[in-house]
């Protein structure tokens, strides 16, 4: 599995296009069979990086979102792979996520909220962690609470996403 081995390690991300940038580059790197999985904060920029790899695979969109669906299959515009993009937030196992009867040899499969779902269903899979670079910005106490003020500051906070290959 050579998919994503030249991007593995840590970006810092500074805006949701070089996010999405990222998930284009990504997309054009993976192959039918590939399962990514994506962990991170809400708000750490999940869905956009799955809009980017949707791109890049050249599959038919729009990519938002499947938190109420759990699964969104987007059929390729070039002949490639579809996409199949899970949201694992509301699934309590891994045989919930096996139930979904997802065709993960001919598809490239995202898994948003994915960690702890997927073990089994494949022998090896892409782990990209993303989390909020905080730089002072954020954290209203000491203790670590988040405000509603700041949420807002938050948002165009740069990112750090972290590639790596599992088990």
């Amino acid at each position: 599995m050579a998919g994503l081995d030249p991007l593995v390690g840590t970006r810092e991300i500074v805006s949701p296009g070089d996010m999405e940038a990222l998930g284009e580059e990504i997309g054009r790197m993976l192959r039918p069979g590939e399962l990514v999985v994506l962990t991170g904060p809400l708000g750490a920029g999940k869905t956009t990086l799955t809009r980017g790899i949707g791109a890049g695979l050249g599959v038919r969109g729009p990519v938002q979102s499947p938190t109420f669906v759990i699964a969104r299959t987007h059929p390729s515009l070039v002949g490639g792979a579809p996409l199949v993009h899970v949201d694992a937030y509301r699934l309590g196992s891994g045989a919930e996520m096996d139930d979904l009867d997802i065709d993960f040899d001919k598809s490239v499969v995202i898994v948003e909220w994915g960690r702890g779902m997927v073990e089994g269903l494949r022998d090896e899979w892409w782990e990209i962690e993303l989390d909020r670079e905080w730089h002072g910005r954020g954290v209203d106490t000491a203790c670590g609470t988040y405000s509603r003020a700041t949420e807002a500051l938050d948002a165009d906070s740069p990112r750090i996403a972290t590639i790596s290959r599992r088990p």
